[in-house]
């Protein structure tokens, strides 16, 4: 099953407005709403982002398990919604968010701090 192929409760303009991938999916990029600091990427289907503006948490769609998440109901990890944004496409997602705890599944802050590429080179 597609994002495109299950049902969401997303308002239908706004639906009319994204721009997905074959797969129904759009990234969306994590951000801390206070420092600017990027924090993960997911992915969200039109479900999975009505959910995250009616909720006040980020819900995102697993690809690999092929299930909704809303990020910290295992870990305790929460990202709390404070804007969420469209690019000038609309074919990606930029949630601010509070987060409380590790954005990432290693347990570090964000998933970019760990593995920075050298410039120059």
């Amino acid at each position: 099953m597609t994002g495109s192929d299950r049902p969401s409760a997303l308002d239908l303009a706004l639906a009319a407005r994204l721009k997905r991938n074959a797969d129904g999916l759009l990234p969306a990029i994590a951000q801390q709403y206070d420092t600017g600091e990027v924090l993960m990427l997911g992915w969200m289907d039109d479900e999975a982002l009505h959910r995250t503006l009616t909720t006040g948490r980020c819900t995102y769609w697993s690809r690999s398990r092929q299930e909704y998440w809303v990020k910290g109901d295992t870990s305790g990890h929460i990202q709390l919604v404070k804007s969420v944004a469209l690019d000038c496409d609309a074919d990606t997602i930029l949630v601010k968010v509070d987060q409380v705890g590790a954005a990432c599944h290693t347990g570090d802050r964000t998933c970019f701090d760990s593995d920075v590429l050298p410039l120059g080179q």
